[in-house]
């Protein structure tokens, strides 16, 4: 057969992502540009906004879940057009919902003759103000029974190792702050000072699973004695919730013998965070109650939506739903014994970790991962180095590992940490790579330090 004119055909070329107009000019940034874009073009424009992030799983500051099994970001991926809070029309995704709040109760153990209730959240920070409202609004209805003047601005007594979401709650619902401060010596609440915080005005005292800034956990039973003890002489009773954000979902797996959750008589909520140990992308929290009597009616909401009616109490209200149910693959996908053998490696790789750490003689270490399974530490007092740990931080950064440095909090503020998450997906040959780079970095500013003194003072922000 011969070829020629008779047989062209006119191809439809497809202009190349870097030869477009686009990538010739400024892209729109604060007005909206007049002309679509071509989704390839604008996918590989937007891509190219964040090539210098960084790369999330080298980000040792951050608690939040950086990696998930291909399955679940498939599932996680065609979910994500489904709302949250439209039951009615996603009942089985409800349903879900309902068995993620069943499965931690269990875990938090709760007692048999108790009727628990709980819900999702965007994360733990909702989750908080969602438990500091229940407890502000059981204190005043208690308040009013015993006459007590509830014009006066009532207070929440926690440790100054909080998260800053505590701040924010007493700020908008007008509650005095009322901090325990930490010492260097105990980086956690001491429970015999409990007492001298708290009145008949104390809404509650928060117990933390897990301070940001050391990882230690407060001594929730040692509070909760205090607290049973105090109940028992007044009508001013006062509870406990317990911000277990980040142990909530870890120590129930890796120390199942600590005694900190609903078994205590005094504690009646506790808030955790699904994107942290619970191993999902961020986006998810949980809250619970240890009894509906605890969650206040004025709280929740009957709300019609969409033909249906649903009691309500989240702040936040359509969202996709697609986080929820990447909780319950992980709990399906893993069970008890999986989440164990993830969490049990993570502490592995912490206390090696914390091991090479000392070897260097550079440092004095607060927390060896016992907890939950983060290393921190400080430069030795007495150590003849001329850098700080913020010049640390820098020589990491250039191998593009996220370390944070930091002030402790008030009254300790003069002593600067420096902290590692270790996560799931930092396994031990991953910490290999670092500890490697870790000891070159102190090389460089050693050999820096003999020609100049190195001092690029940031902030990290908890």
């Amino acid at each position: 057969m011969l070829y020629g004119k008779d047989y062209k055909k006119e191809n439809q070329f497809i202009e190349p992502i870097f030869g477009s107009e686009f990538e010739r000019k400024d892209i729109p940034k604060y007005q909206l540009g007049k002309k679509s874009i071509d989704p390839r073009v604008a996918y590989r424009l937007v891509s190219d906004e964040l090539i210098d992030e960084g790369n999330s799983r080298q980000n040792l500051a951050t608690f939040c879940q950086t990696y998930m099994e291909p399955e679940a970001v498939k599932i996680m991926s065609e979910t994500m057009d489904k709302n949250a809070i439209d039951k009615s029309e996603y009942p089985k995704t409800a349903e879900l919902e309902n068995r993620c709040v069943n499965i931690i109760a269990d875990l938090w153990n709760v007692p048999e003759d108790c009727n628990y209730t709980g819900t999702s959240t965007v994360g733990s920070s909702e989750a908080c103000m969602l438990g500091g409202m229940a407890m502000k609004f059981n204190w005043r209805n208690r308040a009013e029974l015993l006459g007590i003047d509830i014009s006066k601005k009532p207070n929440l007594v926690i440790s100054s190792g909080y998260q800053i979401c505590w701040e924010k709650f007493c700020v908008y619902w007008d509650i005095e702050l009322r901090i325990i401060p930490m010492n260097i010596d105990n980086l956690r609440i001491n429970p015999d000072d409990v007492l001298k915080y708290i009145d008949e005005y104390t809404i509650g005292v928060v117990g933390i699973l897990g301070i940001t800034y050391t990882g230690k956990y407060d001594d929730i039973k040692g509070i909760n004695d205090i607290l049973v003890n105090y109940n028992k002489k007044t009508d001013h009773a006062v509870y406990m919730h317990v911000d277990a954000a980040s142990g909530g979902m870890f120590s129930p797996f890796v120390d199942p013998e600590l005694i900190w959750d609903f078994q205590l008589e005094t504690v009646i909520s506790i808030n955790t965070s699904g994107h942290k140990y619970g191993l999902v992308f961020p986006g998810i929290g949980w809250i619970l109650w240890k009894d509906k009597k605890y969650l206040p009616k004025e709280l929740v909401f009957e709300v019609s939506y969409l033909g249906g009616k649903m009691p309500t109490m989240a702040i936040n209200f359509s969202r996709s739903a697609s986080q929820i149910i990447g909780q319950y693959y992980n709990f399906l996908r893993f069970g008890f014994d999986g989440y164990r053998d993830i969490h049990m490696k993570t502490k592995d790789v912490a206390m090696y970790l914390t091991e090479e750490v000392k070897k260097t003689g550079l440092f004095d270490i607060i927390n060896d991962g016992q907890n939950i399974p983060i290393v921190c530490y400080t430069l030795k007092k007495d150590i003849s180095v001329s850098w700080k740990l913020y010049d640390l931080s820098d020589q990491l950064l250039m191998k593009g590992w996220q370390v944070p440095s930091y002030p402790m909090p008030v009254d300790i503020e003069d002593i600067i940490v420096q902290r590692y998450v270790c996560r799931a997906d930092f396994g031990y040959n991953m910490a290999l790579s670092f500890v490697d780079d870790l000891l070159q970095a102190i090389k460089n500013l050693n050999d820096k330090c003999n020609n100049h003194t190195v001092s690029n003072v940031q902030g990290f922000t908890h």
